[in-house]
């Protein structure tokens, strides 16, 4: 698995239902192989000046890095927030047999990859 060819990315959403849909549509486009929802998260954070408390859920998605201008702009077309968590962290280990699923259920993009 060439170095950080693949990411997990991670996304908050206020509800079940955008949750699910997002999960599903990155899913149905082979823009991410696996979405994990967690549900019940507290997040504390600051917006416009003032410290908000939410219950969120968080996705946790696993991709390619390729794949990420796709994957955020199929996100922002879904997502409620003004301003949605959208976070990419390279995988930097995954098991081989892991690898390869994760490589085969991602199309593969001619994007050229996003400079960090």
């Amino acid at each position: 698995m060439p170095r950080h060819e693949f990411v997990i990315v991670y996304i908050t959403t206020p509800d079940a239902k955008t949750a699910n849909n997002i999960a599903r549509k990155l899913i149905q486009d082979k823009l991410a192989a696996c979405v994990n929802i967690i549900s019940r998260v507290r997040s504390i954070y600051q917006w416009k000046g003032k410290i908000e408390t939410s219950s969120e859920l968080l996705l946790v998605v696993k991709t390619r890095r390729s794949l990420l201008r796709k994957m955020q702009n199929a996100v922002l077309k879904i997502h409620p927030y003004e301003a949605p968590e959208f976070i990419a962290v390279p995988l930097i280990y995954a098991s081989p047999f892991y690898a390869k699923w994760l490589g085969e259920a991602c199309k593969t993009s001619i994007m050229k990859e996003p400079t960090a």
